[in-house]
This record gives structure tokens, sequence and C-alpha cells, in this order.
């Protein structure tokens, strides 16, 4: 699920205008394919929890990975505000600019990511309690 909401940013716009001004908003619309450090990060936050199903023998890596793909979650959201709001002030005032749903889909990843580590946590916790009673 945490892969899916993260890949919903490719997407949905993540910040849209009325008017088409800066290299940003050409077409009027901000999305993670105007900028090249935003589509890196984006990919690697819906990569890593893709990776972090398959790793299932390897719980602690697993948890690791699901803090990297939280962070790059956190990332995107802060890269994209960062990038909204500098476009946002090289404009004239008579330009308005609107966030879209494509800004809060990483929020559910984040969230979804979290449930995956709190599960992964308690399953290691179960297999070494059945480790112990062996």
């Amino acid at each position: 699920m945490a892969a899916i909401c993260a890949s919903i940013v490719f997407l949905k716009p993540l910040a849209s205008s009325d008017q088409s001004a800066t290299p940003y908003l050409e077409d009027k619309l901000f999305d993670v394919q105007d900028n090249t450090i935003l589509l890196v990060v984006a990919a690697l936050a819906v990569i890593l929890p893709l990776v972090s199903i398959f790793l299932f023998k390897n719980r602690s890596v697993q948890k690791r990975i699901g803090y990297l793909s939280i962070i790059f979650s956190l990332l995107v959201i802060v890269a994209a505000s960062l990038l909204f709001l500098n476009a946002g002030s090289t404009l004239d005032k008579s330009v308005e600019m609107s966030d879209e749903m494509g800004l809060y889909f990483p929020v559910g990843a984040i969230v979804f990511s979290m449930i995956a580590n709190y599960f992964v946590s308690k399953d290691d916790k179960l297999v070494s309690s059945m480790d112990r009673l062996r």
C-alpha cells in the first residue's frame, strides 16, 4: 500500500497554476517530472517498499528499509513543498497557485510504512518468543 500511495505521485500533479510561468510551471502543472532530484527521491520512495516485501526472511533489514522509505517519502513532501514555494515566490502576485492531490499521497505512504514497520517488529518479537520456548 505504501508503494501504491508513493507511486500516485507520478500520476497526479503536485501543484497547479492559472498561468504558465517559471520552468516548473510551463504547462501550468507542477509534477514530479519537473525536477530530477524530486524524480529520483520519489522513485526511491516507490522502490523501497516494494523491495521490503521480498525481504521477509531478514526482518532487521526489512525494518531499516521501511524506515528509509519513510525518510524518502518525507523528502518528497519537503522537496516538493520547497520547490512549490520557491516557484511561487518568483511569480507575480496575480498568478494564483494551488496545491493538488499528488502532494498529499506521500503522507499515506508514510502511514502505511509505519504500519508495516510496526507489524514487522511485532513478528520479530513473536519469532524471538518462540525461539525461547524451544
